[in-house]
């Protein structure tokens, strides 16, 4: 049913819990997987320490060294399982849409993501990247919660 499934991961606990599962779905599924990073980009006033501590060039750095360790984790899951692969990091400033232009570049059939399962005022104030694809994405999104 599935032939190519888009996991876009964050690198916290839900996605990093969320990635055996998926990529033995996209395993038992005969599916290819596109796992992609989204990393913000500099911004010279923000609220991020990360960010505040950087150059533009060493937070670059910083982010794609990050952005490597955490596809790294998944390519490791995929090459264990014998799924077939491929890692792609971005820059963009939305992720959720960074999510759906890559699903569509890249003809997807399926996003696979994990929820943070933020509620209340923390899911008003935190937005939800998850919520987002779910609304505006043209595929069918399997969330892992």
């Amino acid at each position: 049913m599935f032939r190519h499934i888009l996991f876009p991961i964050d690198g916290e606990a839900p996605s990093i819990a969320a990635t055996g599962p998926c990529v033995a779905f996209a395993r038992d599924a005969g599916a290819r997987l596109t796992v992609l990073h989204v990393t913000a980009p500099f911004h010279l006033l923000s609220t991020s320490a990360e960010v505040l501590a950087d150059t533009p060039d060493s937070y670059a750095a910083h982010s794609l060294a990050r952005a490597r360790a955490r596809l790294e984790t998944v390519a490791a899951e995929a090459r264990a399982q014998q799924v077939v692969y491929e890692t792609v990091t971005l820059e963009h400033a939305e992720p959720y849409q960074a999510i759906i232009d890559t699903a569509r570049q890249r003809q997807c059939d399926l996003v696979a993501m994990a929820s943070h399962g933020r509620s209340g005022l923390q899911a008003v104030l935190l937005g939800s990247v998850t919520q987002k694809v779910l609304a505006h994405c043209h595929l069918p999104v399997l969330v892992w919660r």
